[in-house]
């Protein structure tokens, strides 16, 4: 299976090499690839999809309710970016997304002190917009 374009808006490249891509479920589906497998962080049940994919219940500017849930999610999609293009996605795309997108780059090696700052260095500047988020990331490898 083709992966996704590294060069596409939203594309994360993890230090393993493992794309990834962000965005938020407001602005519609981008033109071109679809996802093979999305993670989607809603407060309420996300829109059906026609590919597989699993919804962590995250309120907006919040924080997942169910930590070890999301975290069990999040280590699949990173298992399965392996093959499968993966998508995380949220309202805005910026906060929940940036947030999950700061956890899977911890999981794949980057100190969980320094993940925050790549992803806004390489997904988007204003990606985990809390506190609680920033906190939430630095905890993360704990």
């Amino acid at each position: 299976m083709e992966g996704w374009d590294p060069e596409a808006p939203g594309v994360l490249r993890l230090p393993s090499g493992r794309l990834v891509r962000g965005r938020g479920l407001r602005h519609g589906l981008p033109a071109g690839q679809e996802p093979t497998f999305g993670v989607y962080l809603l407060g309420k049940t996300p829109p059906s999809v026609s590919w597989e994919s699993r919804w962590v219940r995250w309120p907006d500017f919040r924080l997942p309710a169910d930590h070890a849930e999301a975290r069990k999610v999040l280590v699949e999609a990173l298992e399965r970016s392996a093959d499968d293009r993966v998508e995380v996605a949220c309202g805005g795309g910026k906060g929940r997304t940036g947030t999950a997108l700061a956890c899977l780059a911890v999981l794949d090696g980057v100190p969980a002190s320094e993940a925050v700052a790549f992803v806004r260095a390489n997904y988007d500047r204003h990606a985990v917009e809390t506190p609680w988020q920033k906190r939430f990331v630095r905890n993360y490898a704990r």
